[in-house]
């Protein structure tokens, strides 16, 4: 008995073809369809199908509008309409796919194509491949981040209004000092002492110059009225000086509640800002800290342009830097306590040295807000760790404060720095911001 004849050469092909179709559309993990001119299903995979928990014959004939929302259906036929159009593809593209239901669910699509025999189109087929978890997992993470720099920025903030109340309350200090002294010394007076005398002199009036020229009491009163009068001059100006004091103390409270209130309203402004004013403003938010603890400020300010940035940023970061400073060099038990506050211009691919000492031809790119402490320093091992989030060697800091501001200088096109060569050698903190452009004019000169 003769072997069946084999198939012919064209039969076996078109076998194979069928053979290879099948195990692609059965086995594919991914959403796979070919769809006619008139984006009806043609054939799908089993996935595909599996999506719609139906077999994938039942979706022959079908089109996105009986499984999808409207919208998505018309997006999609969109798609369709341009690439049996133009021939081009649509290769990876992230969509977001809403269900009748209201569910929804992203992919990533491909879509290209489909040729007939002659190279003509005769529709189109596609992958998709589900990226929902992937998606929001990427969602979770980019609010995750959000949170972190909202947390952040809300550290910062609440470290400059921790700095205004830490110095409004310095300042309270001394005005309850000069509350105490006005009324220490209104209590002591001998005001009442101008009374008694008036009655003496009252019931002595019939013979009032025999009074003070024969009677023994009498005789004293000329004495008594210059001693009180020398008292009363020294009261009013003692009371005259402390209620100076009182005032100007007052004005320097109104002073930093302002400046807080003028800072807080330009948040999220980058605008040109005159740096002498930035960092003398930042001294004046820590003034009462400073002279309560004796530290001796030093400035030494180059000329430089306007810097582009925003207020409250660099008010955060310059009160955050000259506060470590000052309990820097009061935890060193130094007895001269030093802040040395510097203003540099910085050109590109020069150091602060350099910048200074060899004065390169050109504009700078930059300005370098420098602040330096002869306080306890930083250990080497500290140096990389100091900026990071939670990082703090303070017994009651809780690390936001330089975290905070190392993340504005990067938010302004900025930087910062630090340096220190151990402890015991004080520290060098540099923010450098970019330089407004030329002609700009600075909104706090």
């Amino acid at each position: 008995m003769s072997p069946p004849a084999s198939p012919p050469p064209v039969a076996a092909d078109a076998l194979l073809d069928h053979v290879l179709v099948n195990a692609f559309l059965n086995g594919v993990p991914d959403l796979v369809y070919f769809k006619d001119r008139e984006s009806r299903f043609i054939a799908v995979s089993r996935s595909k199908a599996a999506r719609h928990r139906l077999e994938p014959a039942a979706l022959v004939g079908k089109t996105d509008a009986d499984f999808f929302s409207a919208e998505h259906a018309q997006w999609a036929r969109v798609d369709e309409e341009n690439i049996m159009n133009t021939g081009a593809p649509v290769l990876g593209k992230l969509e977001k796919i809403t269900w009748p239901d209201g569910r929804e669910s992203w992919a990533h699509s491909t879509k290209l194509p489909l040729r007939g025999e002659h190279g003509e189109i005769i529709g189109t087929f596609g992958l998709s491949r589900d990226v929902t978890a992937e998606r929001d997992t990427e969602l979770a993470l980019e609010k995750a981040q959000r949170d972190i720099v909202d947390a952040s920025r809300a550290a910062g903030m609440a470290e400059v209004a921790t700095g205004v109340l830490h110095n409004v309350g310095n300042v309270l200090t001394s005005v309850n000092v000069s509350a105490g002294v006005i009324a220490s010394t209104l209590h002591q007076s001998k005001v009442e002492s101008l009374g008694r005398l008036a009655a003496l002199l009252e019931e002595h009036a019939p013979r009032l110059g025999e009074f003070l020229t024969v009677d023994a009491k009498g005789r004293r009163v000329p004495e008594l009225l210059a001693a009180l009068a020398t008292q009363a001059v020294a009261e009013r100006d003692r009371l005259l000086g402390e209620i100076e004091s009182l005032q100007k103390n007052i004005d320097h409270i109104k002073e930093i509640v302002a400046m807080q209130q003028a800072y807080a309203t330009m948040v999220g402004v980058v605008e040109p800002l005159e740096a002498t004013a930035m960092m003398e403003d930042a001294v004046r938010m820590n003034r009462g800290a400073l002279v309560r603890h004796d530290v001796r400020v030093v400035r030494a300010f180059a000329p430089v342009p306007p810097v582009l940035a925003e207020k409250a940023k660099v008010l955060q970061i310059l009160v955050n830097l000259i506060r470590n400073a000052k309990y820097a060099t009061d935890d060193s038990g130094a007895a001269d306590k030093l802040i040395t506050l510097r203003i540099e211009p910085a050109f590109a691919g020069a150091s602060a040295a350099e910048a200074v000492a060899d004065k390169p031809a050109g504009r700078p790119g930059f300005v370098r807000f420098i602040v330096q402490d002869n306080g306890v320093g930083v250990p080497a091992e500290n140096l990389t760790k100091i900026f990071q989030h939670g990082f703090t060697t303070r017994a009651h800091g809780h690390g936001f404060g330089l975290h905070s501001s190392a993340g504005a200088a990067v938010e302004m096109n900025g930087s910062l720095t630090v340096h220190s060569d151990g402890p015991g050698r004080g520290a060098t903190f540099v923010l450098e911001l970019p330089v407004a452009p030329d002609g700009a004019i600075p909104t706090n000169s």
